[in-house]
């Protein structure tokens, strides 16, 4: 297998991953549980996952697939109370996205030049994508975290 192939198929791994890992952690919680914060000063995990779904959509969808996605990232972090099956239907559909998205990069566009607002780091496709994913990680170990919490108070 060739290097463009390996990075495709490693990619769309970490993010069919996070999507299965976001599942698990919500699947034995409320609605209620989601949007609730064990901590004051932290995130609910509803607030992580409408985080993620916005980053998804903004930085791969809007970026790179075309989706005139508009992202209202303040929101990500003070809406609350969405039903659980539509959070995740949001997470699942940006999934979807950021995976067609990686199976449509051929081995040149890995490292077609990327610019988008507030990301002045990552310079190519291949960056942003890697960016993305380990980004969505940082935060399933936060849920990861507040799901425990949550359910050693339940």
């Amino acid at each position: 297998m060739a290097l463009p192939e390996i990075v495709q198929s490693s990619l769309t791994d970490y993010f069919r991953m996070v999507q299965s890992e976001v599942h698990q952690l919500t699947a034995p919680l409320s609605t209620e549980q989601i949007w609730s914060k064990p901590y004051a000063y932290g995130n609910s995990i509803g607030n992580l996952i409408l985080h993620l779904t916005g980053n998804f959509n903004y930085y791969i969808g809007t970026q790179l697939a075309g989706t005139e996605y508009v992202r209202h990232r303040p929101r990500e972090f003070t809406d609350t109370g969405q039903p659980k099956e539509d959070l995740i239907r949001d997470f699942n559909a940006a999934t979807e996205i950021a995976v067609t998205t990686i199976a449509r990069q051929s081995g040149d566009d890995w490292t077609q030049p990327y610019e988008a607002e507030n990301e002045p780091e990552s310079h190519d496709r291949f960056t942003m994508f890697f960016r993305c994913a380990a980004h969505a990680y940082h935060h399933v170990g936060q849920i990861i975290y507040l799901q425990r919490e949550l359910l050693k108070r339940s």
